[in-house]
């Protein structure tokens, strides 16, 4: 056993029974931010202590133990007993998730099994849980948000949104106890989260090896910056991702004029699109992928993207995947390329699931990503500018053979990872860094650097848009900073009233994206009342975008999600770590989506201060409340956090990408009396900020300061119904239900007299 720490606040534990070659592949450590070293060891009569940024591991011998300690608290021991090296009879491995696929068990697969061994050997390790300690994260997982009693299986399957298997599958957890677990291991772990021993976390992988990491943090916040320094940062994305997504759907016509009709009527009803999608059909039915226009419904690619770009400043996003079906244009070239991943014989893997006699693209093989990052080079020629990199989840581990000898369990999640960097990579090279994004299904740790990601495939359902919520702030619980989802539902048809509580939370969501299966997801199909309250969510989100893509530049920077459980930014109120059914996008907002008939009362919970509402700022909420009520069709709860300043950009600007540092108005939210509160001013391209505008209350006045000469703001509201302005120096004072100050061109103070 090495105990050992990588980075500051950070102890490792390594536990080798054999050791031998390392195999591969494994996690990439530190890709983009350095390790901070910070350890000293200390030793006495009874222990052997490590202790690293407020961290402390004491290590006893007789009998062997380590405890892990914060400076208030003991977070989590292994205790005596607490690992143990098993070797498992076969019959009792075979539920294991890698044994039950259908990639181990379908005769086309794996029709020529290899012997498996009477024995396994896995090396156990468990980790103490105390009395009211809960645990989150393990990736996009859609069941229920505290994993405490579950079983997790760390090991992707394409099995939609419904149980507990899962697209994104991160070995990572996070405690509401000050500290996370990283388990470095990219193949299938298994986690007994008090499932097996009901006060212990048990971690279990097969082979000799196991390593986890104890990340310890005083804010949870801080906990996900010290692992996102580990395991890798979400790039910084384009400002124009955040607008609206349409898709033409999946099995649906993907024409012309239909096409141009939906983006036509969408800009009439004043929700424009921003990106329109190309799903599977833009290529010919059972050769995907062809990455080739079918000629039916696009005679001329070229000519059409540049006439839609041009007519309603869309971006376009096409559909791709790594299996090439056996029907396409370009499989032969793969087989005589041997860029395909290959049976023990030799012979490419290939099976009927999806498309017909489908291959997939050995990513581990660099003359096989040249191949295949060619034929996306040709459609970025075409007008293309960003990928849907669909599946990657079905990754055979049983009988095949990687190019670069890479070993097939562990390659089974690791592969959606290195296909999402190679697409990613090639948008980067050709657009320039911050201005690459993927919509990205599958996923494993190190993931989060390739954003956006979405939820899969839920069906149109309550059930389905509260497995969505769940299942996104579980991944950002787990790394990543992104979350988006179908809005409407994949499968099925969405009834009016649904859709409309799902466009309101999609355009909540860091990323909105407009997509189904058999039917399209343009409003107007669920009645113009839809279109009107869309209209209103988008715009929102656009005059949100100075403060949305802050925190992008945040995300970037230390690994902060847009879209928060509610504990991460409460973790002293007990009554948040309990909470799946809303979250905090960024620190600011609170919001609530509602999941339930318009007839029945939605339930939230306000935490404690005076919460303003984000549409109708007249009402506030005094928290800690449960609040209880019949939410409008057209509306969502939305509520600003105490002591926030909000900078929102303009009225009807029509898009997410425009200058963030003119027109702003400056709204001020509960100004506590001898405290300043601050708002970066982005410039909306890369990290850059163009300024900062400060305010500062004290007894008599509230002083508003405008930093960085690029900086315009036209109008400043203080909401807080105990304040009353008696006068203004630097702009005219507005009468109504809050103080507001129209401020003249050029100002850079502006000071509020108080009564």
């Amino acid at each position: 056993v090495r105990v050992h720490s990588p980075t500051q606040g950070v102890v490792g534990v390594k536990i080798d029974h054999f050791s031998h070659v390392e195999p591969f592949p494994n996690i990439p450590l530190f890709p983009d931010a350095k390790p901070i070293p910070d350890v000293s060891i200390e030793r006495d009569d009874s222990k052997l202590s490590l202790s690293t940024g407020g961290l402390k591991a004491e290590i006893t011998e007789k009998p062997y133990t380590i405890t892990f300690k914060s400076p208030k608290r003991i977070l989590t021991f292994a205790g005596e007993k607490h690992q143990a090296l098993f070797d498992v009879p076969l019959k009792w491995t075979l539920g294991a998730a890698s044994n039950t696929s259908c990639l181990t068990n379908d005769s086309a697969s794996n029709p020529n099994p290899a012997p498996l061994p009477p024995v396994v050997r896995y090396i156990n390790s468990e980790l103490n849980m105390s009395p009211g300690e809960l645990i989150y994260g393990f990736g996009e997982q859609f069941t229920a948000l505290i994993k405490n009693g579950q079983a997790v299986k760390v090991w992707n399957q394409d099995g939609g949104t419904s149980s507990d298997q899962a697209y994104k599958c991160v070995p990572f957890y996070i405690t509401n106890r000050n500290y996370g677990v990283f388990i470095n291991h990219p193949g299938e772990v298994e986690v007994e989260v008090g499932s097996e021993k009901v006060s212990r976390v048990g971690v279990s992988v097969a082979g000799s090896s196991l390593e986890y990491f104890i990340i310890y943090g005083e804010t949870p916040l801080e906990i996900l910056e010290k692992y996102t320094r580990m395991t890798g940062r979400p790039a910084l994305l384009p400002s124009w991702t955040y607008g609206l997504w349409l898709s033409t759907s999946f099995l649906t016509s993907y024409s012309s004029d239909t096409v141009s009709g939906f983006l036509q009527g969408m800009k009439e009803r004043k929700s424009p699109v921003r990106v329109f999608h190309l799903d599977c059909f833009w290529m010919k039915q059972y050769e995907w992928c062809s990455f080739t226009f079918d000629p039916d419904n696009f005679p001329d690619p070229k000519k059409y993207l540049a006439e839609i770009k041009e007519k309603y400043g869309v971006k376009i996003c096409a559909w791709i995947n790594p299996y090439i079906s056996q029907l396409s244009p370009i499989f032969k070239e793969g087989v005589e390329g041997g860029f395909f991943i290959k049976r023990t014989d030799g012979t490419p893997w290939q099976w009927d699931l999806w498309q017909p006699g489908l291959a997939i693209v050995d990513v581990t093989n660099p003359t096989a990503r040249k191949w295949y990052t060619d034929k996306l080079s040709v459609l970025l020629d075409l007008g293309i500018d960003a990928f849907k990199t669909d599946f990657g989840e079905r990754i055979p581990h049983a009988s095949v053979v990687f190019h670069d000898g890479s070993n097939p369990m562990r390659m089974h999640n690791t592969y959606s990872v290195i296909y999402n960097e190679m697409v990613f990579d090639l948008l980067r090279k050709r657009f320039g860094e911050g201005e690459a994004v993927l919509f990205a299904r599958a996923s494993a740790t190190g993931g989060q650097r390739f954003p956006v990601h979405w939820g899969g495939d839920c069906e149109s359902t309550w059930e389905a848009m509260a497995e969505a919520l769940r299942g996104a702030i579980s991944l950002t619980l787990s790394g990543f900073g992104y979350a988006s989802h179908d809005i409407g539902g994949f499968e099925g048809h969405p009834p009016p009233e649904i859709y409309q509580r799902w466009v309101a939370f999609g355009l909540f969501s860091s990323h909105s994206r407009l997509h189904g299966s058999s039917s399209y997801r343009v409003p107007w199909n669920y009645g113009e009342d839809a279109a009107k309250s869309m209209s209103k969510f988008v715009e929102a989100k656009h005059r949100l975008m100075p403060y949305l893509y802050d925190l992008s530049i945040t995300a970037n920077a230390k690994g902060h999600p847009l879209q928060r459980a509610m504990f991460l930014e409460f973790l002293n109120d007990r009554t948040t770590h309990y909470l799946d059914r809303q979250y905090m996008l960024g620190p600011s907002l609170l919001v609530a989506p509602v999941l339930v008939s318009q007839e029945e009362e939605v339930e939230y919970y306000i935490p404690a201060g005076r919460w303003t509402s984000f549409f109708h700022p007249e009402r506030m909420v005094q928290g800690p409340v449960w609040v209880k009520e019949i939410v409008p069709l057209d509306e969502i709860p939305v509520w600003v956090r105490p002591e926030t300043i909000l900078c929102l950009g303009p009225q009807g600007k029509g898009r997410p990408d425009y200058d963030y540092s003119q027109g702003l108005e400056v709204q001020l939210f509960e100004p506590v009396e001898g405290k300043s509160y601050e708002a970066n001013v982005p410039r909306g391209k890369g990290a850059e900020l163009v300024g900062v505008i400060r305010a500062e209350r004290t007894s008599r006045e509230i002083k508003v300061t405008v930093s960085g000469e690029q900086t315009e703001i036209t109008t400043i509201s203080v909401f807080d119904k105990d304040i009353t302005a008696t006068g203004v120096i630097g702009g005219a004072l507005r009468t109504g239900a809050s103080v507001r100050v129209e401020v003249e061109k050029g100002t850079r103070e502006v000071v509020i007299l108080l009564g």
